[in-house]
C-alpha cells in the first residue's frame, strides 16, 4: 500500500467508523468520482446499510425520508461539483422541519480550485446558513493525530445534527487522486478506538418560571393548537392538559392526535368565517409542534394576538411567523404539560363542549363529500388504506384535503409530509426514503409534485423498494384556483394552471412501475387493498374547476351549520 492509499484509507476509515459508532445506520449515495474513497469505504462498513441514488435531488429527499422515518441522523455523500448542488433543496427542507441530515460532499484539493479544474465549483459554506454548521476538512493523513481528527470530526458531525434543534451538516472533503483505497476487510483488520461518546438530556422546567406561566393562564377559556409534532411520547401530556383545565386540542393532520375523537377537526372549515373567529375568541393559546397547514387557523391565532400566546418548543426553535408569541418555553413539552397539571384547577368543560358543537356540525357537511372530486377521493383513499400503514400526503392541496378530510377518531394511519419549506420537489423521494425504513407506504400527491420528482422512481428500482402512489392529475396547479391569482384570467392558466398534459402511464413503463388508471372510488379501494412487489402508480384524473366550486361549496356549507350552532348555544 503506497503512502497516498494508506493516508486515503484510514482517515476516511476512521471517519465512517465514528458516524456508525456515533448512531447513524443508513447512508445515501450518489454516485461519482471523487468520493471513490468515501463511497467504497461506506459500502465495506458491516454496519452500515447504502442506498444508491442517481439524482443527487432525489437522494437528498431520499435520506430525508430516511431520516424523518428513523429519527436517527443519515448519511448523504456526493461527488464534487454541481452534484452537491443538487443537495440544497432537500438541506433547506431538513433546516426548517429539523430532521439530521450528514451531508458529505467530496470535493478537489485546494491546488485544483478556481483554476479552471472541471466538475469544480465553490463548495466551502455552500448551503450558507442552512447547515447548521459546516467543516472543510483536512487533506487525508494516516498520522495518529490525523486519525483522531478524523473520528472526533465524525462523532461531532452526528452530535450537531442531532443536538437541538435538528438539522442538516455539512462536511466537504477534498480529495487528491488516486482514489481507490485499499478498503477490503479494512474494518476487519483496523481496530479503531471509540469515538468521544454523546450524552444529552431533556430541558426541565424551572419551578418558579413555570408558577409565573401558570398564573398567565389560569382560570381562562383557551385553545391547544398542535402542529406537526414528531414525538409521540408528548400527545397523552397534550391531551391530559386539555382535560384538566377545559381548553379544546385544535387537531392538525400531521400531529398525529386524530386517532383521538375528542380532538378539533373541521376547524379550517368553520375558521374562515370571521364573525365565527370573533364569537370564538380564546382568552389563551398554547402552542405545540410546527407550524399548521390550515391558513384560516393561522389567521385565527393572528387575529387574536392580544392574548397571551405560549409556544412550547424544547427544541428552542422561533416558529412564529405572526410575532403573536408572548411566551417562548424552551422546555420538554410532556414535561411543561405534567406541571401546568399540577399548577392549574381544573376548569369546566362547557368552553370545549362549544367548539366539539360548531366542530361536529362542519364535520358533518364535510363529510359529505362524494364522487370522484379530490376532496372525496382523498377521503375514499384514508377509509381505504390498510391500518397500520404510513401515509405521506404531498403539498398544494393535498395536504389541505388530508387536513379537510381526516376526520377525529378515525386516524389508523402515520402521518408525514414536508411542511419545512413546503415545497412540490422530492415528494417521490421522500415517501420512498419512509418505506426504506420498513414503513408500509401509500403516497398522495398532484400531477405537478409527481413530475416534479419521477427521477425519484429510480430509488425504488435501484433499492429494491415498495410504495404505493396515488396521483391526482388534474392536469396543473389545482391551489392556484383558490388564490386571488385566479382572477387574473388573461393569463392564469399560462402562469399559474400551467396545464402540461401530462399522463404517467409511459413513465411507470420507464421505471418499472405497476401502473392503474382510477375511474372509481370502489376501483380505488381494490387497489388500495392489493399487495405488490415495486411502485404502484394509481392515477385519477380530476377537474380542477370542478374541484374549486365543490370545495367552496363544502366551506360554505360548513360554516352556515357552525353559525346556527352557535347561535343556538350563545
Amino acid at each position: 500500500m503506497s503512502n497516498h492509499q494508506e493516508n486515503l484509507t484510514y482517515y476516511n476509515a476512521h471517519f465512517i467508523d465514528s458516524l456508525v459508532r456515533s448512531g447513524v445506520e443508513h447512508a445515501v449515495i450518489s454516485p461519482g468520482s471523487r468520493s471513490t474513497p468515501m463511497a467504497l469505504l461506506m459500502e465495506e462498513h458491516p454496519h452500515l446499510t447504502t442506498y444508491i441514488q442517481v439524482d443527487e435531488r432525489s437522494a437528498g429527499f431520499f435520506a430525508l425520508g430516511l431520516a424523518k422515518s428513523s429519527r436517527k441522523p443519515v448519511a448523504l455523500l456526493c461527488t464534487s461539483g454541481t452534484a452537491a448542488a443538487n443537495y440544497m433543496p432537500s438541506v433547506a427542507e431538513a433546516a426548517i422541519s429539523r430532521v439530521p441530515l450528514i451531508v458529505l460532499t467530496s470535493d478537489r484539493p485546494p491546488e485544483l480550485r478556481d483554476v479552471g479544474a472541471p466538475q469544480t465549483i465553490d463548495q466551502i459554506h455552500l448551503y450558507g446558513h442552512t447547515a447548521k454548521w459546516f467543516s472543510e476538512m483536512a487533506i487525508p493523513e494516516s498520522s495518529d493525530r490525523a486519525l483522531k481528527y478524523a473520528r472526533t470530526q465524525g462523532a461531532r458531525a452526528v452530535f450537531e445534527a442531532t443536538a437541538a434543534p435538528k438539522g442538516p451538516v455539512h462536511l466537504n472533503f477534498p480529495f487528491r487522486e488516486p482514489l481507490v483505497p485499499d478498503y477490503d476487510g479494512i474494518f476487519d483488520r483496523l481496530h479503531i478506538p471509540a469515538p468521544v461518546r454523546l450524552l444529552a438530556g431533556k430541558k426541565v422546567p424551572d419551578s418558579g418560571q413555570m408558577d409565573d406561566v401558570a398564573q398567565e393562564i389560569k382560570g381562562k377559556k383557551g385553545v391547544i393548537v398542535a402542529g406537526e409534532i414528531v414525538n409521540m411520547e408528548v400527545l397523552p401530556a397534550i391531551l391530559s392538559l386539555s382535560e384538566k383545565i377545559g381548553w379544546p386540542v385544535i387537531a392538525d393532520p400531521l400531529s398525529q392526535l386524530r386517532s383521538h375523537a375528542e380532538v378539533i377537526d373541521s376547524y379550517d372549515a368553520f375558521l374562515r368565517d370571521d364573525d365565527i373567529k370573533d364569537t370564538l375568541k380564546p382568552e389563551a393559546m398554547i402552542r405545540f409542534g410546527a407550524l399548521p397547514v390550515s391558513k384560516s387557523l393561522m389567521l385565527y391565532m393572528k387575529r387574536h394576538s392580544d392574548v397571551p400566546h405560549l409556544i412550547i418548543d424544547e427544541e428552542g426553535g422561533w416558529r412564529d411567523p405572526s410575532h403573536a408569541a408572548t411566551h417562548m418555553v424552551v422546555v420538554n413539552e410532556a414535561l411543561f404539560c405534567e406541571e401546568m397539571i399540577d399548577r392549574l384547577p381544573k376548569q369546566s368543560s362547557e368552553w370545549t363542549e362549544l367548539w366539539q358543537s360548531v366542530n361536529k356540525a362542519s364535520r358533518n357537511v364535510m363529510k359529505t363529500a362524494d364522487g370522484l372530486d379530490e376532496g372525496a377521493l382523498f377521503r375514499r383513499f384514508l377509509q381505504s388504506v390498510p391500518d397500520e400503514a404510513s401515509v405521506f400526503t404531498g403539498n398544494s392541496m393535498p395536504i389541505r384535503d388530508l387536513d379537510s378530510f381526516l376526520f377525529a377518531g378515525e386516524q389508523r394511519v402515520r402521518l408525514h409530509g414536508n411542511r419545512g419549506a413546503n415545497g412540490i420537489d422530492g415528494l417521490v423521494s421522500t415517501a420512498l426514503g419512509i418505506a426504506a425504513s420498513g414503513e408500509n407506504v401509500f403516497a398522495v400527491m398532484g400531477d405537478l409534485s409527481f413530475f416534479h420528482d419521477v427521477n425519484g422512481l429510480l430509488g425504488a428500482k435501484m433499492n429494491g423498494l415498495s410504495m404505493t402512489v396515488l396521483v391526482m392529475n388534474n392536469d396543473g396547479g389545482g391551489i392556484f384556483s383558490y388564490l386571488p391569482q385566479s382572477g387574473e384570467e388573461k393569463h392564469f392558466e399560462r402562469l399559474f394552471g400551467t396545464p402540461a398534459g401530462l399522463k404517467f402511464e409511459h413513465a411507470a413503463a420507464l421505471y418499472g412501475c405497476h401502473y392503474v388508471r382510477i375511474e372509481s372510488g370502489d376501483q380505488l379501494e381494490r387497489e388500495l387493498s392489493e399487495t405488490r412487489e415495486g411502485v404502484t402508480i394509481l392515477e385519477a384524473f380530476t377537474d380542477r374547476t370542478a374541484n374549486t366550486s365543490i370545495h367552496r361549496a363544502l366551506w360554505k356549507q360548513a360554516i352556515e351549520k357552525a353559525k346556527e350552532v352557535l347561535e343556538d348555544r350563545i
